[in-house]
């Protein structure tokens, strides 16, 4: 069970990306952060790649928050959308901004609505990359937008962890 204490809805926090490959490791670079920011008040996994699984394992109560390094916006910049904001209402992915991975996370997101009815509560928080190399490091601008990426994952998790219509 994710914490959330009374009242409020758990949150798991998917990190995705590989460290080995430059900007894509950002989400796993601020997990450590996130989790001493968050204290209890969400649970993170750190993934390679979004899987259908991860979502269709969460509770019916639990809420997420996906954070992964996307291509197609500047180098550094952080975006925020819903998860049914990916995904179009005929099923299709969304096609901006797309992650790096082999199966985007919008077309993750399609599946899992094929699978159990409706997503489930949640956000994406997408950092644009600019070097995705073998053991490249983060980029200067990804690198500089950490606090931000921080601040901005904190205050999903706790809008999504209110109790109410939240997410």
């Amino acid at each position: 069970m994710t914490p959330g204490g009374a009242g409020r809805r758990g949150v798991v926090v998917f990190a995705c990306g590989e460290p080995e490959r430059g900007d894509d490791g950002v989400s796993l670079a601020v997990a450590d952060r996130i989790g001493r920011r968050l204290g209890g008040r969400a649970e993170i996994r750190r993934c390679g790649a979004l899987e259908p699984e991860h979502l269709l394992d969460l509770l019916p109560d639990e809420a997420c928050v996906v954070v992964d390094c996307v291509a197609g916006i500047a180098p550094g910049e952080v975006i925020v959308r819903s998860l049914d904001a990916l995904v179009s209402p005929d099923g299709r992915s969304v096609a901006t901004p797309r992650s790096t991975h082999l199966l985007p996370v919008a077309d993750v997101l399609a599946l899992v609505r094929v699978v159990r009815p409706g997503l489930p509560a949640g956000s994406f928080v997408g950092i644009g990359g600019e070097r995705f190399g073998l053991g490249s490091g983060l980029s200067p601008a990804v690198e500089a937008a950490l606090p931000a990426v921080v601040e901005v994952i904190e205050a999903e998790v706790d809008r999504l962890a209110a109790p109410g219509p939240g997410g």
